[in-house]
């Protein structure tokens, strides 16, 4: 099973779309929601982004609400 980490927010609407197509699709994943965690915002900023989502998935990172990469990643 793949390891998927997803940051996100409360008021971000591709975060939702990223996390109904993971939840859809029965993969689980461990989410890091900036607008409750101080410490997950600190980490975001430390990995170089500004914008969410960001999707880890065993290691390769995914900007933004990215489909076929997510796809890819995920062996679909």
């Amino acid at each position: 099973m793949k390891k998927v980490e997803i940051y996100t927010s409360d008021s971000c609407i591709q975060c939702i779309k990223a996390k109904e197509y993971l939840k859809l699709n029965n993969i689980e994943y461990i989410e890091y929601n900036i607008s409750k965690s101080s410490e997950a915002r600190k980490e975001l900023i430390r990995m170089g982004y500004m914008s969410i989502p960001v999707m880890i998935i065993d290691g390769e990172h995914v900007l933004g609400f990215d489909l076929n990469r997510m796809k890819s990643l995920l062996g679909m």
